[in-house]
């Protein structure tokens, strides 16, 4: 049999029936919850509260990615690099 032949199960790109049901009753579960999980969340000591959110956010805030780049300027025409000044003075006079 060749390596990493599918035979049998799923179909790739089907959900997972366990992991939707799970999902399912936990969404169900939060939502008849919800105020009871606001008063504990508030009766914790401010340090355990921002863990707790903390926690929350990594599953509802998609996290930020440094982005870098390298700009080779001696490439660049005089216009290119007048407009790159202006776009950047701009910047600096909003803040």
């Amino acid at each position: 049999m060749a390596k990493g032949l599918k035979t049998g199960g799923r179909k790739k790109g089907t959900p997972n029936k366990v992991t939707s049901n799970i999902r399912e009753w936990l969404e169900k579960l939060i939502n008849k919850n919800r105020l009871q999980i606001e008063r504990d969340i508030k009766a914790l000591e401010p340090k355990e509260r921002l863990q707790i959110l903390e926690k929350f956010m990594q599953y509802t805030i998609p996290k930020m990615q440094s982005v870098q780049t390298t700009v080779d300027f001696t490439q660049l025409s005089d216009e290119q690099l007048d407009n790159i000044i202006n776009e950047l003075a701009k910047d600096v006079k909003k803040q």
